[in-house]
C-alpha cells in the first residue's frame, strides 16, 4: 500500500465505525493506518486485533484499502520479530498439525463414537500435513515465527 493512499484518508471514521472488533478491543483502525505514516506500530498490540473482515475497507469513501495496509503492517512486524504470543501459537499449531485451531484427542474421540470420520483435511490425509509444512518451510515461515 502506498503512503500517498493514506494520506487520501480525510478522517471521517467510517472504517473505525464499521469495524465489529473495535466495538469491543482497543482497535482503532483508522488511527493505525494513520499512525503507520508517521511511526512504527509494528508494536501496537491493536495491530493484531483486526479480524480481517474487511467491512472497512469495502466501506471507505476514499476506496483505501485499510484491510490490506494492516495485513501489510502486520507482515512488516512479523519480518521484525514483533508477533503476539497468542498468534504464535497459532503459527506453531499450523506448523506443527497442519490446523491454526486443531482438534484435540478428546474432539477426535466424539467424532468416532459418533461415527463420524476423521475430517477432510490432513487428519484424514496425514501426508498432506508434510506437503502443509514443507511449503510452510519453503516460504520460511517457520523461521518468522520462532522466538
Amino acid at each position: 500500500m502506498k503512503n500517498s493512499e493514506i494520506l487520501t484518508c480525510f478522517q471521517c471514521g467510517t472504517c473505525h465505525a464499521s469495524c465489529p472488533s473495535g466495538k469491543y478491543t482497543s482497535l482503532n483502525v483508522r488511527k493505525i493506518v494513520r499512525d503507520s505514516v508517521r511511526k512504527d506500530v509494528s508494536s501496537a498490540p491493536e495491530l493484531w486485533m483486526c479480524t480481517t473482515c474487511y467491512n472497512c475497507q469495502e466501506r471507505c469513501p476514499r476506496g483505501i484499502k485499510v484491510t490490506d495496509a494492516v495485513l501489510t503492517l502486520r507482515s512488516e512486524a512479523v519480518k521484525k520479530g514483533k508477533i503476539l504470543p497468542a498468534h504464535r501459537i497459532v503459527c506453531n499449531f499450523l506448523i506443527e498439525t497442519g490446523h491454526a485451531i486443531p482438534l484435540d484427542d478428546t474432539h477426535l474421540l466424539i467424532r468416532r463414537q459418533i461415527e463420524l470420520d476423521a475430517p477432510e483435511t490432513v487428519y484424514r490425509y496425514p501426508a498432506a500435513r508434510k506437503e502443509v509444512q514443507a511449503l510452510l518451510r519453503s516460504t520460511g515461515f517457520d523461521e518468522l515465527i520462532r522466538e
